[in-house]
């Protein structure tokens, strides 16, 4: 089992994928939610609780996310959001991905300015 261990260790993800309604509770006690998207996709609605931080600028500046919190990534499907909470993981932020982005979070009716 030790070996075993070992490997899933190696390839287990640093941050946790969860749905619109765990976001919802972390930011509630206080984490920050990021959008990672670009910012022709932030014009076109985005959650109004959101800081804009483009992923490609997030990897190289995280000033202005507290490390104290968790911090919460979403995008369009899930999949720059994975990338920027494996980013923040990194950095050693208690990092989070919305899993489904932008469509999961309209479909639960979650507000969006």
């Amino acid at each position: 089992m030790g070996l075993l261990n070992s490997l899933k260790s190696m390839f287990a993800k640093p941050y946790k994928t969860i749905g619109v309604i765990e976001a919802k509770a972390l930011m509630s006690s206080g984490a920050t939610l990021i959008d990672v998207r670009t910012t022709q996709e932030w014009r076109s609605g985005h959650p109004h609780q959101a800081k804009h931080i483009p992923l490609d600028r997030l990897q190289s500046n995280t000033a202005g996310i507290p490390q104290a919190r968790p911090v919460i990534a979403i995008c369009q499907s899930g999949i720059r959001s994975a990338s920027a909470a494996r980013t923040l993981a990194g950095k050693g932020y208690d990092a989070y991905s919305i899993r489904g982005g932008m469509g999961a979070w309209r479909a639960a009716g979650a507000p969006v300015r």
